[in-house]
């Protein structure tokens, strides 16, 4: 009954890649719908799409040095989160479950919040910007704790915000990763020679008219909506490695802005494969239900490191 409900019941690593590109085939030419995709397939896109769009913000972070501001985004995000439950709950929703609108506005509410905190203190405080950022997401993600223990009595909403549940993953879970991939995508092309310019030469862009702190808004609200659309799947902590992992990889590999943002996004996505792929085999191997947001970025960190052993290697031979 199970197989015939899941095509991917009982199939091992390599089973399960070729059942999946036989599938993506048969949904190409029509003859699978949308409706029909298994739960395996379902995990596969929506991990990809988090991969496409952290890979698209990451590859800046890691260019602008960055990572630790969205680090402290990943992490304060979490109070937007249970605040929005929150009020959905209140305002008669028994099941407690937030519309995607409601999470996205949160997010952008609390990434500004924390961008502005952090640039407060550093400018009027004459704090370090690293402390700043370490005091501002410390203080604001223990809020967010507080909060998940004062206004929600449902422990699965604390722990599926930070960790995700790539189990419960639904269709229309696509549409939101695939919808905020396309608007990174649209927002990196439509901005690329200004995102460009301010990462690799500020002073030029502030002589050309361009403000390298409006782009950073702009990245930090980029990064604030992949991160709130990444959380079912992987939660708001884990994605931080979807963000740095493949572009760092990529970095390592080619020099050119261009080819990095693509090397990064297929990095990313060919990792979300395998780690359902592998996940899927140890479930029919040995019995055992693995994290599969877990499994994909243990082979992002050894994707990166394996390429930083590989580079090492053939530049002592050079």
């Amino acid at each position: 009954m199970i197989n015939q409900v899941n095509p991917y019941y009982g199939l091992t690593f390599f089973d399960v890649i070729i059942q999946f590109f036989f599938r993506i085939f048969s949904l190409l030419t029509g003859r699978l719908s949308l409706h029909q995709l298994a739960s395996d397939e379902v995990q596969i896109f929506v991990l990809m799409g988090v991969a496409l769009s952290s890979a698209l913000v990451g590859t800046f972070l890691v260019l602008r040095r960055m990572t630790m501001l969205a680090n402290a985004l990943s992490h304060t995000i979490l109070m937007g989160i249970v605040l929005a439950f929150f009020l959905s709950s209140s305002h008669g929703d028994s099941d407690g479950v937030a519309p995607m609108e409601t999470l996205l506005f949160a997010s952008l509410i609390t990434a500004f919040f924390t961008t502005f905190l952090t640039e407060f203190l550093v400018r009027c405080g004459n704090v370090q910007e690293e402390a700043s950022t370490g005091l501002v997401f410390t203080s604001l993600f223990a809020v967010g704790i507080i909060l998940v223990t004062v206004l929600t009595r449902s422990a699965h909403i604390g722990i599926e915000a930070v960790m995700g549940n790539a189990d419960a993953l639904h269709i229309s879970d696509i549409q939101w990763v695939v919808m905020v991939a396309i608007a990174n995508l649209f927002i990196i092309l439509l901005f690329f020679k200004e995102y460009q310019l301010t990462t690799f030469d500020k002073g030029l862009a502030l002589a050309l008219g361009f403000s390298p702190v409006l782009f950073n808004y702009l990245l930090m609200a980029q990064v604030a909506v992949t991160t709130m659309a990444s959380f079912r799947a992987v939660g708001v902590l884990l994605v931080l490695a979807f963000m740095t992992g493949p572009p760092l990889a990529a970095k390592l590999c080619v020099h050119h802005l261009g080819k990095v943002l693509l090397v990064a996004s297929l990095l990313g996505m060919g990792a979300s494969l395998v780690g359902v792929a592998l996940t899927r085999h140890v479930l029919t191997t040995f019995g055992v239900s693995l994290s599969t947001a877990g499994v994909v970025v243990c082979i992002i960190a050894l994707v990166y490191f394996t390429t930083l052993l590989t580079v090492k290697e053939c530049k002592k031979s050079i």
